[in-house]
């Protein structure tokens, strides 16, 4: 027995999205006819690669194509293909839900878009596809049969809330799209899409590339009879000479593989010819997608061999912190059965891998210095998520860092490279100077800058989270050694200027020795080392880590990540030349035994702790410590 008619709901985000896409917030509605193209050739794409990994696979390969049929008197629209089809299950899943990250937060973003603008880059970011057809269509009908099965389904919705699904005996291999038009209003750009002009003129600027025959029924004289024609030239796009191309078709490709709807902020073409032959056209995009830091992510280029498309998301292709690069490989050599597994041990694919990720990163490189506007966008957009390769690419790493930028105390607004920072340093400096921080003001407020600032050294404000990690694994830069304002000791005077504090300095240590030698014991469950410090001007104290410990950021990364840590003692430095600290050393001369000295260094502790943004171990006792001192002062 089968299955009769069944109705069933959107979910809550499909439903809601159909109402926005119904309601016009996209201008221009031609490109329904892209998004729907672009689906049928993904169908034709799958049907022939099942078909190489499948050779018992009952399914009509012959006459692969895409057929746009219309029909003014009905006021219907169907684009049809006969490729991998879909079973009442995939239907479901796919049309009837939007299984895809981050559904919520696109909504409500696109709730507050005021602009369709706006709202076209929210819905470019998310890709639509399927649902843009209720933009121009009053009811959608879709048959489907999935190749290799006898039976079919009906699928129907005016994308008011409910869809009707049932099964269908007699439906051809492959998908057709019905869409039942609304009325034309030129004004709205709703045009005819029933109209021969108006679909062959959306095909020629949206869909000219594809791979697969694009048919239409041609309009006829009369006595004639109607023909078939193919709209598109089917030429792959990175098969012709760039000469051949205009910067549009580039455009209108990277929207097909990325499902973008906004224009690519670069295009990169590369051609291998000699052991192995491959062509690339890959696309850096102007706008980071919603999910690029999400874990469930599909990443990785199209890869064809020979014109023939093997894969969608080819992760071997394009390392992680490039997953954000869209675009296609078409290599020569290699098997039309090869798949992920085998992929990764490839060593052809291993050496394409390797020419992109140069190609990439020079073009970002070329970038910086010929178009300055153009990297800003990229470095704002994909910057965290390029970082990520100074962890694990460290045949690139050096070329990573030529082309990050990174906030510094140089200036407020623009970003440093490294190279620049390096031209700018002082004689004599050996080190580039940074600091890893939650924000730019906890930075910049942090006591650690206080020596940096009044000796005018550039230091750089570092507040991604993969800041934190990148700076222990990456020694430096161009010979120059990185090196945290918030770890070890630092020393910025000069050889002349140590000559001429030495005996200061060496006096300063005797005078200040019983003070450090006394609260080390009494902070010993808190502190490894209380010592003076050389880079504080204005604040009594602050807390420095050792050379290779964790920073606070991290450390709390970790434990929140579920990872157990031995407890992390740091040090204490004092500023002697503070009121405060040369007041307690002659406290502490004079009255050794005061239990209230101790009480006080538990304070000055806490005071360090809190001004670079830690936590105490005990607020409330602070508090009760604090309330008392200021009792007392009354």
């Amino acid at each position: 027995m089968t299955t009769p008619i069944e109705t069933l709901e959107f979910q809550s985000e499909a439903r809601q999205l159909l109402q926005l896409m119904i309601h016009s917030i996209y201008s221009n509605k031609d490109t329904f006819l892209r998004e729907l193209v672009s689906n049928a050739s993904d169908a034709l794409d799958k049907l022939r690669l099942e078909s190489y990994r499948d050779k018992d696979l009952d399914a009509d390969t012959a006459d692969l194509h895409v057929a746009i049929e219309a029909d003014p008197a009905e006021r219907t629209l169907t684009v049809r293909d006969n490729g991998i089809g879909m079973t009442r299950d995939e239907v479901v899943a796919l049309i009837g839900t939007i299984a895809k990250s981050g559904t919520a937060d696109f909504l409500s973003k696109l709730k507050e878009a005021k602009d369709a603008a706006a709202s076209q880059d929210l819905i470019g970011q998310f890709g639509v596809g399927f649902y843009s057809s209720f933009m121009v269509a009053d009811k959608v009908t879709l048959v489907t049969r999935k190749a290799g099965t006898a039976e079919g389904v009906r699928w129907e919705s005016t994308g008011e809330g409910t869809y009707t699904i049932e099964p269908v005996e007699d439906a051809p291999q492959g998908t057709a799209v019905t869409l039942h038009l609304k009325p034309e209003d030129t004004e709205d750009h709703l045009y005819d899409y029933t109209s021969p002009a108006k679909i062959r003129e959306i095909v020629k600027r949206y869909s000219d590339f594809i791979t697969w025959p694009i048919r239409m029924t041609a309009e006829a004289g009369e006595g004639e009879e109607p023909k078939v024609e193919t709209v598109n030239s089917m030429k792959a796009l990175w098969a012709r000479s760039s000469s051949e191309v205009t910067e549009a078709e580039y455009s209108e490709f990277y929207k097909h593989v990325s499902h973008d709807w906004q224009d690519p902020l670069e295009t990169i073409r590369l051609q291998a010819e000699g052991t192995f032959e491959y062509q690339a056209l890959l696309f850096l995009p102007s706008q980071a997608p919603m999910d690029l830091f999400l874990r469930e992510r599909k990443r990785g280029v199209q890869l064809y061999v020979k014109r023939v498309f093997i894969m969608d998301d080819c992760e071997s292709l394009v390392p992680e912190y490039l997953r954000f690069v869209k675009g296609v490989v078409d290599a020569q050599d290699l098997s039309l059965n090869v798949s992920r597994e085998i992929l990764q041990q490839d060593r052809q694919i291993q050496l394409i891998r390797r020419r992109l990720v140069k190609k990439v990163l020079s073009t970002v490189k070329s970038m910086m210095t010929a178009d300055a506007e153009k990297y800003a966008t990229f470095w704002r957009e994909f910057g965290r998520a390029v970082k990520e390769g100074l962890l694990d690419d460290f045949e690139n790493r050096e070329a990573i860092l030529e082309i990050s930028s990174f906030e510094s105390t140089h200036d407020t607004e623009k970003p440093t490279s490294l190279r620049d920072y390096v031209e700018r340093m002082k004689d004599g400096q050996q080190h580039i100077y940074f600091m890893t921080g939650e924000s730019r003001s906890a930075i910049e407020n942090s006591p650690h800058m206080e020596a940096f600032r009044a000796k005018e050294y550039e230091v750089l404000v570092l507040t991604d989270p993969i800041d934190e990690m990148w700076v222990d694994a990456v020694p430096g830069f161009d010979g120059k050694q990185f090196q945290s304002i918030a770890k070890g000791q630092v020393d910025l005077e000069s050889d002349e200027d140590k000559k001429a504090t030495e005996v200061a300095r060496e006096q300063q240590q005797k005078d200040f020795e019983g003070l450090l030698s006394w609260m080390g014991t009494a902070l010993g469950e808190s502190v490894k080392e209380v010592r003076l410090s050389s880079r504080l001007t204005t604040s009594p104290a602050c807390i420095v880590g050792d050379t290779h410990d964790l920073t606070p950021t991290l450390e709390k990364m970790y434990r929140a990540m579920g990872q157990e840590l031995p407890p992390i003692k740091r040090i204490l430095e004092l500023n002697p030349e503070h009121a405060l600290v040369t007041g307690l050393r002659e406290a502490h001369t004079a009255r050794p035994e005061d239990a209230d000295l101790a009480e006080t260094a538990e304070l000055l502790y806490g005071m360090a702790l809190l001004a670079e943004g830690g936590e105490l171990g005990d607020p409330a006792r602070f508090i009760k410590l604090l309330a008392s001192r200021l009792e007392k002062t009354l």
